[in-house]
């Protein structure tokens, strides 16, 4: 399913660290940097597939491709009374959609693999290996011959009318395999401090009829992605490595759902 995919196995914490540390010391900066993202999975064999790709299941997915307007319609008329402040424009709407857990097109990622460490840990089948991915999104960029920066949602807004594409709703009826094809990085605003703990991140794709990966496949992309393999026998050995380092759930969630989801399941944990 991921043939052509690096793929690395990881047994620690540590491991994990010294696996996605840049190589090379980045030439602008003289420091370890690189423009990677990365994405915690709860199964080792799920494709990338968004919340949309998701909805109505994913066996198989993008059955509900179809109904992406109507979702985000409904949120907007439902959502009004529980918006502190209105979003300054139609992507920021997709972005606040996303974050309170909507499905759309966007994908999820952070820019701290201990954070995508975290969620391919926390909960799920204890049999099943988890993933962590890393997506060399400079190399993205590059093929599309975008900026290498991760966009604001007003560099979008500019890149795709330039494309003709006047509005997130031109967008969404826009026929698949059309003239307008785009992958790219998009840096959320600070919407609440959940965003900014997690590191947040996004990709958003014009196509919503393949999952990330065959996109990256099919646009010879693949040495784009690493999969970081965590063994189902060492999950609870990184996951206590985690809490060591405190990237729990009272740091990443930091309201009180957070302090509690972390008591919940710290002091839930046996030997077992």
């Amino acid at each position: 399913m991921f043939e052509g995919i690096e793929e690395v196995r990881v047994a620690t914490l540590g491991e994990l660290v010294d696996r996605t540390t840049p190589s090379e010391y980045d030439p602008a900066s003289g420091r370890l940097r690189a423009a990677s993202v990365f994405r915690g999975a709860k199964c080792a064999e799920w494709a990338l597939l968004t919340s949309l790709d998701r909805l109505g299941g994913i066996d198989p997915p993008h059955t509900k491709e179809h109904l992406e307007e109507h979702i985000l319609r409904n949120f907007i008329r439902y959502s009004r009374p529980h918006l502190q402040q209105q979003p300054a424009n139609e992507w920021e709407l997709l972005v606040t959609a996303q974050h309170h857990g909507l499905p759309t097109r966007l994908l999820d990622w952070t820019y701290s693999p201990l954070v995508a460490a975290h969620f391919a840990t926390l909960g799920g089948d204890p049999r099943l290996d988890r993933v962590v991915w890393r997506l060399d999104w400079g190399a993205l960029h590059a093929h599309f011959d975008l900026p290498s920066v991760a966009f604001l949602v007003q560099d979008l807004n500019e890149l795709l009318r330039a494309k003709g594409v006047d509005s997130l709703w031109t967008l969404f009826n826009k026929p698949q395999g059309g003239d307008v094809q785009l992958l790219c990085m998009l840096d959320p605003p600070a919407l609440d401090n959940r965003i900014v703990v997690q590191a947040a991140a996004f990709t958003i794709s014009t196509d919503k009829t393949r999952s990330f990966d065959q996109i990256l496949r099919d646009n010879g992309l693949l040495h784009a992605l690493t999969r970081y393999v965590i063994p189902a026998e060492r999950i609870n050995h990184i996951r206590d490595q985690l809490d060591l380092m405190t990237v729990d759930e009272r740091r990443l969630f930091p309201d009180l759902d957070g302090v509690a989801a972390e008591m919940r399941r710290y002091y839930d944990a046996s030997a077992e």
